[in-house]
């Protein structure tokens, strides 16, 4: 007769072994000024159920604290050039050893540079991650007329559009009747400067995970809701046995009651 308790205990240690092998999800977020890489970086925690990590905002959060990082970056980040490589590797990976990242990250605004994306893979090979591009894809020339078509309000802050949302009196706030401006970055010349920056740092980065086993995951950011955008890059996480088909299934059953 069969020892039922100890093909159990067998069963046992070989289940744990397996869950012990498992490397969290990484996911790295790439999109262009406009692409709504940010808007995406929140809506992913749902199906990736860890945190979003954006190296801005860590080193935004140290200038606000005054502590010796802030004030080392502070000039640095108001002349609009990029921190040391060591520095951004080293806020990653004290990051990743947080116990909220266990389940997996969302990369925002890192790596950087070519230097940075290879420290990366041999950070998240420590720490057991597995690391995934996520690149959302846009027609510049749309974002240009989007972003350009932008309009504020300089009393309360309200966004309008030209084509997709005007104000009810063209130029005109419709909450506190002050004339609408365009705000600086919102200035044609300068979206244009910051999308050819974007493609001069980021092409080569792209290039570098392509040539590596990173998984690449290239997505449409046009033409959809932002909700349909996310569940395509989480069912695509999933395809790629990144995260549980069990989560997208999840998400997709909270969509729907959510639009009943």
């Amino acid at each position: 007769m069969p020892d039922v308790s100890a093909a159990a205990g067998v069963q046992r240690v070989k289940y744990l072994e397996e869950q012990a092998s498992k490397f969290a999800p990484a996911v790295i977020l790439f999109g262009s000024p406009g692409s709504g890489k940010g808007t995406q970086a929140k809506l992913l925690r749902r199906c990736l159920q860890g945190p979003h990590i954006s190296t801005g905002d860590m080193l935004r959060q140290h200038i606000s604290e005054g502590d010796e990082i802030g004030r080392n970056v502070q000039g640095v980040m108001k002349s609009g050039r990029l921190v040391s490589d060591d520095l951004a590797n080293h806020l990653v990976e004290e990051r990743l050893q947080h116990d909220d990242c266990s389940s997996g990250v969302i990369l925002d605004g890192y790596p950087r540079t070519i230097n940075q994306a290879g420290v990366l893979l041999e950070m998240t090979k420590r720490h057991r991650f597995q690391p995934a591009v996520v690149h959302l894809v846009v027609d510049y020339e749309k974002i240009v007329a989007r972003l350009s078509g932008r309009r504020q309000c300089p009393v309360c802050g309200t966004l309008y559009s030209v084509t997709t949302n005007p104000p009810k009196i063209a130029g005109i706030c419709d909450l506190d009747g002050a004339a609408l401006v365009t705000r600086e970055d919102d200035r044609e010349s300068v979206i244009r400067e910051r999308l050819e920056q974007y493609e001069l740092q980021t092409r080569p980065i792209l290039e570098y995970f392509r040539q590596t086993d990173v998984p690449m995951i290239e997505i449409d950011g046009q033409g959809s809701t932002p909700e349909e955008i996310m569940q395509q890059v989480c069912g695509a996480l999933a395809a790629s046995g990144l995260i549980a088909a069990s989560a997208v299934d999840a998400l997709s059953c909270s969509e729907a009651n959510v639009r009943q």
